[in-house]
């Protein structure tokens, strides 16, 4: 959004109101966005599980309240929780019988009154999406209507066609937000504002200047208590496709024509489309040791908690760069990082053997996508002394300490008001997770053996061989 634009009035309806994503960050962020006065004027909000687990009025608005208490950033107290709070309740819906939700969502538009709009966020499992959406369909709940999708937006290409069909039977691709929140992050605003508002970076965002380019999201975390979904999808399908190659499209696009939804969706396309189909041989598939013990893991699992691999986008902008891409679980650290790594000068006047931090003696631009995030400019100077001697240097620009912070908005707050005022932008589309899922069959159809790594490690040692001749940016290994 390049403005602020308070959106219409709107009935919100919650699917899976009582499941942990809610909990977590649905209900916090729509309070924090009331509280901030960014809902509508006029709005209701209403829960919805399925007849069997089923809250009262009450019960929903003592769950909500217990959520903000837990994960929210504002306190549910004072005349904002209270006008909030009066917004919301609680109905029924099984995928054969939505008459109490019909009801429900009649009696808020009348409360409302006037020409009210519907935003339905479906926080379910993936196999519960198409008959949600028919159900909706069937119950006449469909005009003036946004639905958001959750990811994973199928598990491979047939899947993503069969879920994008049962929706487009009932919703126009204008009317789809499927969200990731990564990209609700402000870090890809600042990506943006970086290439396209400075001409110090725009003019070199090309093979002519940059050599390669990293995309890093590691974490500590193990699975924890998810091994039912983790098993079903591993770390390709939930991180990869959702998460790596959408930030890599921000990364690589041609600038757009302006920073609308349909330019902005159109350029990111463009890069799906110039992507080769993943080689594996250029792709390390690890687990961590003990993933086997973990509860609920079967004992001949071949899922992958840890994948590095190479990609190419073979346009006029990118041919010959390879994207390095590397995410999983028990690793040294959590981090979420973008690194380009620029060609050294043609005229190599200095010795880089004198380099005293630098094994590289690559200058560097690196940017942080933890929140509220940095970006790094890596460079070589001359260090004090009486002969020409070279160390690493580093200009950081911090996020937080050059800006008012607070007045961010959390991935899902911004990403739930963009879906209120029908700005497309941070969402992909139907056609571009399907080519995603397009050049990814070479690794889901024969997916490469698994190596084990020790937790705390950046995976298995082989990945240094998907990165070369270049080096991974994040720390070495702890020894």
């Amino acid at each position: 959004m390049d403005s602020l634009t308070r959106p219409d009035d709107h009935v919100i309806v919650l699917f899976g109101a009582t499941g942990d994503l809610a909990k977590r960050m649905l209900l916090p962020g729509l309070y924090r966005l009331a509280a901030s006065d960014l809902l509508p004027a006029r709005y209701r909000i209403i829960g919805s599980a399925p007849a069997a687990v089923a809250l009262s009025d009450e019960g929903f608005r003592r769950h909500v309240r217990d959520a903000v208490t837990e994960f929210g950033t504002l306190p549910p107290t004072g005349a904002a929780w209270d006008d909030f709070e009066q917004k919301l309740s609680f109905a029924a819906a099984d995928a054969d019988d939505p008459a109490p939700l019909v009801t429900a969502i009649a009696t808020a538009e009348k409360q409302i009154g006037g020409m009210v709009k519907r935003l339905f966020h479906l926080a379910v499992p993936p196999p519960a999406f198409p008959s949600m959406i028919a159900m909706l369909g069937a119950a006449n709940l469909a005009e003036r209507t946004s639905i958001i999708v959750e990811k994973p937006f199928g598990s491979d290409l047939a899947s993503a066609k069969q879920l994008n069909a049962a929706i487009h039977a009932v919703f126009d691709e204008s009317q789809i937000f499927r969200i990731d929140h990564f990209l609700g992050k402000e870090s890809i605003d600042n990506l943006l504002a970086l290439r396209f508002g400075n001409g110090l970076f725009e003019p070199i965002w090309n093979r002519e200047h940059i050599a390669y380019a990293q995309i890093d999201i590691p974490e500590t975390l193990s699975i924890e208590s998810r091994a039912a979904f983790y098993e079903d999808t591993g770390a390709y399908r939930d991180m990869v496709v959702t998460h790596l190659l959408q930030v890599l499209g921000f990364i690589a696009m041609e600038p757009p024509t302006s920073l609308a939804a349909r330019p902005l969706r159109d350029e990111r396309r463009k890069v799906f489309e110039a992507m080769r189909p993943v080689d594996l041989a250029h792709v390390v598939r690890g687990r961590y040791d003990g993933y086997l013990h973990e509860p609920g893991v079967s004992p001949t699992s071949t899922t992958e908690t840890f994948v590095a691999l190479r990609v190419e986008v073979d346009n006029w902008r990118w041919q010959g760069v390879p994207f390095h891409l590397r995410t999983g679980k028990c690793l040294a650290e959590s981090r979420r990082m973008v690194t380009l790594g620029f060609h050294q000068p043609t005229l190599r006047m200095f010795d880089l053997d004198t380099l005293t931090r630098s094994p590289s003696g690559r200058n560097q631009l690196v940017i942080d996508f933890s929140d509220p995030g940095t970006i790094e400019e890596v460079f070589l100077a001359k260090e004090p002394g009486p002969t020409m001697r070279l160390g690493q240097a580093i200009m950081v620009f911090r996020y937080g300490e050059s800006f008012n912070s607070a007045n961010g908005l959390a991935a899902y707050e911004r990403l739930l008001l963009d879906a209120m005022t029908g700005d497309q932008s941070l969402f992909t589309d139907a056609e571009s997770i399907e080519r995603l899922w397009e050049i990814s069959a070479p690794v889901l159809q024969n997916p490469p053996p698994l190596q084990s790594y020790p937790k705390g490690s950046w995976g298995p040692a082989s990945i240094a061989d998907v990165a070369a001749p270049y080096r991974w940016h994040l720390p070495a290994p702890p020894r």
